[in-house]
């Protein structure tokens, strides 16, 4: 493990979680044996009784269950399945947001998500004032917000906006910044949810060919989440089937499709 490593020990002992920028080893991301599993209550009013009883009763949902795979630098990976398949929970992990129960999670390099684009602004902050202030989180320095900063404006289309609190914003001129942010930001793993909507038809046009913009540097790898066959041959070249948060199909493109079209 490089000097710059993270160590993360999340809520159970079990799991491991280990980060960092090295974006020179060979391996991008690697899963071996990761459970996630969540508490599920009968409403939010058991949800908080049970921050003092365990008696409280709950349904444990396993959304990834002993998932294992290997992604290596440069790979553009569609991850496949149903609705329910554990898709969204392993890219949650992949970036963060969430933690395994257990198993060992290795993820080397810096990760950009165009997920969910328009979480964790500050509405009492300006536009412009949410760019740096997502910057400095990233761990940027000022000089590179500042250069980052009129790609990312020009990008969103925002006009005199880009300097109004980001409460008076709607939900699509939040995604539209989100995803210029998101994108701008010069990843080594891209992590992409095809069911993502920003703006009208040509600037969602526009955003596609950014995302080709990044894909078409070898280093960056991209994860790409899917129920389009069509997406998915455009964007990649290896298909990781899921079912019930398992692994049950990894291969090249056009076999996962038809693996996973066969099954539907």
């Amino acid at each position: 493990m490089s000097s710059n490593s993270q160590l993360l020990l999340p809520r159970s002992s079990e799991a491991i979680v280990i980060r960092d920028e090295d974006s020179s080893n060979n391996v991008a991301i690697e899963f071996q044996n990761v459970t996630k599993s969540y508490k599920l209550f009968k409403n939010d009013r058991a949800r908080f009784m049970a921050t003092f009883s365990k008696k409280v009763p709950y349904k444990d949902v396993c959304a990834n269950n002993d998932l294992s795979f290997t992604i290596r630098r440069g790979e553009a990976v569609a991850f496949l399945g149903t609705n329910g398949a554990g898709k969204s929970t392993a890219l949650k992990i992949i970036t963060g947001v969430a933690h395994p129960t257990s198993g060992k999670v290795v993820v080397h390099g810096r990760v950009s998500a165009l997920l969910e684009l328009s979480a964790g602004f500050d509405g009492q902050l300006s536009g412009r004032e949410n760019i740096a202030f997502r910057g400095q989180l990233w761990g940027l320095s000022a000089e590179e917000i500042a250069e980052l900063e009129p790609r990312i404006i020009d990008f969103a289309e925002l006009g005199d906006y880009i300097d109004q609190p980001m409460r008076t914003y709607s939900s699509g001129m939040k995604s539209r910044l989100g995803f210029a942010f998101a994108s701008s930001i010069k990843p080594d793993i891209l992590v992409v949810d095809e069911a993502l909507s920003v703006g009208d038809r040509r600037f969602a046009r526009k955003c596609l060919d950014r995302v080709h913009e990044i894909m078409s540097d070898s280093h960056v790898t991209v994860l790409f989440v899917t129920h389009s066959s069509t997406s998915a041959k455009e964007f990649c070249k290896r298909g990781i089937v899921l079912e019930k948060g398992h692994n049950i199909f990894d291969a090249d493109i056009k076999d996962a499709i038809a693996f996973y079209e066969g099954k539907m």
